[in-house]
Order: C-alpha cells, then structure tokens, then sequence
C-alpha cells in the first residue's frame, strides 16, 4: 500500500514538473516571437525585470479589462530625464543664449553707435581743419621754394576732395525745396507712401553700397602714383561721379526724412503704425533662414548702421517740427512719444530677430564679442603709421555707412531751419563748434581705449604691426615672369649679375584681418 501511494506521488510530482516545463517554453516562444504585447515595461517603473510578477499579471488577464489596465498604465507610467541628460542640457544652454542675446548684441549696438557717431562727427569737425591744413601747405611750398617735395599727401588729397564733394552738394542742395517735397509726400495716400518708404529702404542700401566704390575709385585715381600705368578713365569723371553719387544720395535720405516727417504729422497715426509694423515684417524675412557667424556678423553692421541713420533722421524730423511751431518747447513734448515709438521698435526688433536667429542656428551669445574685437581693430589698425585707410572710410567699408550723404543733409536742414544773425549768433555758433569738436576728441579718446581693451582680449595685437601687401598675389600655378626674375634659385645665386635680396617666392597669405573670416 506504501509502495502505491509513493508511486502516485511521484508521478504527480512528475507531471507537475512536466507543466511547469510546457508553460516555460510557451513563455519563451511568446518573448521571442515579441506577441508578450502584455507586458508593461517594468524597467522604465520599477528599474529591474521580476518573472514573478509578469506570471502574476499573466495570470490576472482575464480578470482585470483593457481600458482599465491602459488607465492604470498611463497613472503610474515614470520616465527619467537623465537617461538624456546632453539634450536637455543643450536645451537649457539655448534658453540662457536668448536670455544673453540682449545684453551681448546691445554692447554691439553702442560700441557701433558710437563708432559711426564718431565718424559723423569727423565730417563737421576734424575735416574742415584738415582742409585748411592743406590749402596752407599748396600755398607755403611753392612760396618756400620746396620745389622737389610732395606738394599734398595722399590723405591731405583725400580730405580736399572730400571738402570739395560737400561744398559742390551743399550749393547744389540749395536749390531743393524740402517744404514742397513735403507737401507733394502728404497729398499721397497711406498705402502709396507705405510703399515708397519701403522702396526708399532698399534704394539706400544699394547706393550706401556702391557709393563707397565710387569714392574708393576717386581716392585712388587721384593718389595712384605717376610711374604706374594708369588704366581709369580720369581724375574729372570720378570727380563727377562721386559729386552726383552723394546729391542723389541726400536726396534720397530727405525724401525718407519728409517721409518720416508725414507719418508723424498724420492725425491717426496710421502710417507711423504701418511703417513700425514694418520692422516686425523684417523678423518674418530673416529668422527663418540659414546664418553662419559671418552671415551674421553682415547683419549686426547693417543693423547697427540702420539705427543709427534713424537716430539722424528723427533728428531731422524734430528740427523741422520745431522750426514750424517757432521753436515751442511745449511741441517737443507732443513729438516724444512718437519718438520713443521708433526707437524701441527699432531696439525690440533687433534684440527678437538675433535672438531667434542665434537659437536656429546654434551660435554662442559670445559671438558678439568676438565682432566688437573685429571692430575695434578697424580703429585700431586705422591709427597706425602703416594704416592704408582713413578711419571714416574702414567704417563706410565695414558697415555700409557713409557720412557725406547724410551730412550734407543735415546741414541743409540746419541752415534752412537756423537764421544766424548778428554778432552773438556767431559766437554762439563758434561755441557749438567748439562743443562737436571736444565731444568728438572725447569720443575718440575713449573709442581707442575701448577698443585697445578688446584687441588684447581677442589677442590680435601681432597682427596690427603686419603690413598689407603692396599688390594682389600672383597665382601659384603660373608665376609670373617678373617674379621669376625677382626670385632666387634654390642654389641661392641671383639669376642675373647684380645682388638680388633673397624674398620669399610663395604668395603671401599671412597677412589678413582677423575680421577675414567674418566676412
């Protein structure tokens, strides 16, 4: 009876094992086949895997529905962020950049204001005494008999064309009425001069453009030196050239400034609204497109230049209203607001557009930084003894500004709005002189510190003693004969029977600004 008994037992104890064994496989197939489609991701909840409770689970399915399991699933479900960690912390980094942006680009903006500030105030300060500096020197040489020097430098060349272009456009200003431009402008409609002022925008980019190659042309025909062989078409054409280049110019600029000065006179100030909303349309045109540093870096001196013509402009505009209402303190305070308007849509914009371009494109807030070094060595380089520009010419080249056209203007407005008669107004006026130049020597005392600090920080100063190349490179693949001649064999003997000094055959590459790259 013992022996029947322990017989069952260990059959049952057998077959038991045998289910055991069928239930593993069929648990195995279903993981394999991935039909387990019940089991919950247990790793991302609990952080280990347990074949226990998935049986259990696997056990409870007939009890428990779907929709109730899929709610609990949702209510329970955890994540862990840091099994991501590099993206969310470059997203953090994108969210500090935005919040850099504005402090950063903003630094950029007043380094620049104050530089193309700087090269305004040249125009009306340092130029005329230049000017006079070399009529004295034409008219004491040939006196002194100093027949076999140089009669005028280059730079004094440049500075007596450039007094000679304001002299011909402020004469031929004269005969430009402002008051009835003005007028013609407010008799059209809103949309017509919505249109025109945004054609006058892209006018003014394009003749900022090509009107510094026109006085780079004229400044080199008439400083080229005599033994070269000249191929240009004359001293007098560019002359004429760049005379008719800055009048047109200044006109454009007033018809902007009548523009400006409609929209604020308008009774409902529609067009002063259409004309801000227009910045916020140049957010739509340029975010969403693709930037590198140097695509930026155009940008940042276009903005900085933009800014600073409508600081000029609603200058302008301030100076006209207040000669119509007889100089009444109580109207500049009706034309404040307006002008607040403009400039802080000017400055929302920007600080918006360069904040969501630098975001799209996964540039550094410390770019900027790296553009005010770049302009900063533009000053500085321009005050070296081997400097081969005038400092207003490097910021004209570098920002699109160009002083003349808007000077012009603004002494056309100045003297059209201002009567100066008598003994005491032209002491005043002497003043005021005096007052632009110790605010322009102040200003370029401080510019050239600032940017004599910002060079070191960059660590540009070896380049500032490289001396640019006299002419273009010849090209590697076919040098030619000239340099073949002017250069050495490898022996070291000259090929020709005087000494020639030992130059380096290659082209020359090492020298370039450090701003080349940004370009």
């Amino acid at each position: 009876m013992a022996d029947v008994s322990g017989t069952e037992l260990s059959e049952q104890k057998e077959v038991e094992i045998e289910l055991k064994r069928k239930q593993d496989r069929r648990w195995e197939c279903a993981q394999r086949s991935g039909k387990a489609g019940v089991t919950p991701e247990l790793p991302e909840t609990l952080g280990f895997y347990d074949i226990s409770s998935v049986r259990r689970e696997q056990r409870g399915l007939s009890a428990d529905p779907s929709l109730t399991r899929f709610i609990c699933a949702e209510l329970t479900r955890g994540y862990f962020l840091e099994h991501n960690e590099a993206k969310y912390k470059e997203r953090r980094e994108r969210v500090y950049t935005c919040m850099r942006i504005p402090k950063e680009l903003e630094k950029l903006m007043i380094f620049g204001f104050f530089l193309c500030a700087d090269a305004f105030l040249y125009v009306f300060t340092l130029l005329p005494l230049r000017v006079l500096l070399a009529l004295l020197r034409m008219l004491t040489l040939p006196c002194c008999g100093f027949s076999g020097s140089q009669l005028l430098q280059p730079a004094q060349v440049c500075d007596m064309l450039k007094g000679l272009i304001l002299l011909l456009c402020f004469s031929m200003m004269h005969y430009v009425d402002y008051s009835m431009m003005y007028h013609l402008i407010r008799g059209q409609s809103v949309i017509k001069l919505y249109i025109i002022y945004n054609m006058l925008e892209v006018a003014d980019r394009l003749f900022s453009s090509f009107g510094q190659d026109i006085l780079d042309a004229l400044y080199w025909t008439a400083t080229e030196p005599k033994e070269r062989k000249r191929d240009n078409i004359g001293l007098i054409p560019h002359f004429l050239m760049a005379v008719f280049y800055v009048f047109l110019h200044s006109i454009l600029i007033m018809v902007q400034a009548s523009t400006l000065n409609v929209a604020f006179n308008s009774h409902n100030k529609s067009l002063l609204t259409i004309m801000m909303s227009n910045n916020f349309v140049e957010i739509k045109g340029s975010v969403f497109k693709k930037f590198e540093k140097n695509n930026l870096f155009q940008m940042s001196n276009s903005d900085i230049k933009e800014r600073f013509t409508s600081y000029v402009l609603l200058l302008i505009v301030c100076l006209r209203n207040m000669e119509q209402f007889s100089w009444n303190p109580e109207h500049l305070w009706v034309l404040l607001p307006d002008v607040f308007m403009v400039v802080y849509s000017e400055v929302a914009v920007d600080i918006i557009k360069h904040a969501f371009i630098t975001k799209f494109n996964d540039i550094p807030a410390d770019v900027y930084s790296e553009y005010r070094a770049s302009l900063a060595f533009d000053l500085v380089s321009s005050r070296q003894k081997n400097a081969y520009t005038d400092y207003s010419d490097s910021v004209a080249r570098r920002m699109g500004f160009i002083p003349l056209p808007l000077a012009v203007l603004l002494i056309r407005v100045v003297m059209s709005s201002m009567k100066v008669q008598g003994a005491m107004s032209y002491s005043c006026v002497f003043l005021f002189y005096l007052g632009l130049v110790t605010m322009k020597v102040l200003n370029s005392i401080v510019l050239l510190g600032k940017s004599c600090v910002y060079v070191k920080r960059a660590k540009m100063e070896e380049k500032l003693f490289e001396r640019p190349p006299t002419a273009p490179p010849a090209s590697a693949k076919s040098p030619s004969r000239a340099d073949v001649t002017r250069c050495p064999k490898a022996s070291g003997k000259a090929p020709s029977s005087h000494p020639v000094p030992v130059r380096n055959c290659q082209t020359s590459n090492s020298w370039r600004k450090p701003s080349a790259a940004l370009r």
